[in-house]
């Protein structure tokens, strides 16, 4: 029999597959497979998810395992914040370690437990880099630069103004007013660009975020290959970057901001140490379920809810009791 968790940062949702656990591996065929149907909330498994977390021991020394990410379209992803923290807990548990290292597509990436942001509210700080601002790293083209740092894009939407920068997925971030932020541009220029276009062809994550005040953020991400998420890692740490960056006077190095999310809340402090930027995320890593099912049933990417069986946790209750605090926090 294989296990899958079904766990949450953010309330950006996932299925984790330990391939150590296995027999034998899934390839990359059956691993597409695997995340399409999982990932269908069509297919009745506890809702489908955001994407499928691969976990094994990774392929060189010096790090506790690796973390592939493959997306709810089966495209793969370089990172996956959120994930790196279910992924980290997982790992920690497995281990018995606090603190580690863990390979992901292009960086190995630090990670440690943190206190419990509530009361059965388990957290990790993973780092997230590397930064790059080079219209090659995401790529884009035909806007008329070779650089967005709050640059006016009249190709992409009147009025507002984008930073882009790959961390190492490719984020492009614009500052709004709550109405623009709950409007329809974000859903309109997520799609445009997530689809044939001529500015960013390998497609991109688009984030909207308002300034509630110092320190203090609301973002809304259309994600590649999954589209509207309840939050993205590699998108509220991007979007932290690019507050440091382009509004110092509420944006601080090396000072906790809050990112407010349509999942919650997390944590992220902007670094800028030996030439290089990166930011380190701290959120929650909510396991809500165990599901078991036969290895043969799960490689052929065929089974449905009958063939499994679930045994739920008790966290969601405590991380839903955290969200109910964290948006009185936000109202304040």
């Amino acid at each position: 029999m294989a296990e899958l968790l079904k766990v949450h940062g953010s309330m950006n949702q996932f299925f984790i597959l330990d391939q150590d656990e296995l027999t034998s591996p899934l390839n990359d065929e059956q691993l597409t497979a695997l995340a399409i149907q999982l990932c269908d909330e069509n297919h009745h498994i506890l809702g489908g998810a955001d994407g499928l977390l691969v976990v094994d021991h990774g392929t060189h020394k010096g790090v506790r395992g690796r973390m592939q990410v493959v997306n709810a379209d089966g495209s793969r992803a370089s990172m996956c914040g959120n994930g790196l923290r279910t992924v980290s807990r997982y790992l920690s548990d497995k281990y018995g370690e606090d603190e580690f290292v863990v390979q992901t597509a292009k960086v190995d990436l630090r990670v440690r437990r943190q206190p419990e942001l509530a009361p059965g509210v388990p957290a990790f700080a993973v780092e997230i880099s590397p930064v790059s601002f080079t219209a090659e790293s995401l790529p884009f083209t035909n806007l008329g630069h070779q650089r967005l740092l709050a640059t006016a894009v009249p190709e992409l939407a009147p009025r507002l103004h984008f930073t882009a920068l790959s961390i190492p997925n490719p984020h492009l971030i614009s500052f709004v007013s709550e109405e623009v932020q709950n409007g329809s541009t974000l859903g309109q220029l997520g799609t445009f660009l997530n689809g044939a276009n001529p500015y960013f062809p390998e497609g991109v994550n688009v984030n909207f975020a308002h300034i509630d005040g110092d320190s203090q953020l609301f973002v809304r991400t259309f994600e590649r290959g999954v589209g509207f998420t309840n939050a993205c890692g590699t998108g509220m740490s991007a979007t932290s970057l690019a507050l440091v960056l382009t509004h110092p006077d509420v944006g601080h190095f090396d000072t906790p901001i809050k990112v407010f999310n349509p999942g919650g809340m997390v944590k992220t402090i902007v670094h800028h140490d030996h030439h290089r930027y990166w930011v380190e995320l701290i959120g929650n890593a909510t396991v809500t379920a165990h599901v078991t099912v036969d290895e043969k049933l799960l490689k052929s990417a065929r089974f449905t809810a009958k063939d499994v069986r679930i045994e739920p946790t008790n966290e969601q209750d405590s991380y839903d009791h955290f969200v109910e605090t964290v948006a009185a926090q936000r109202q304040k």
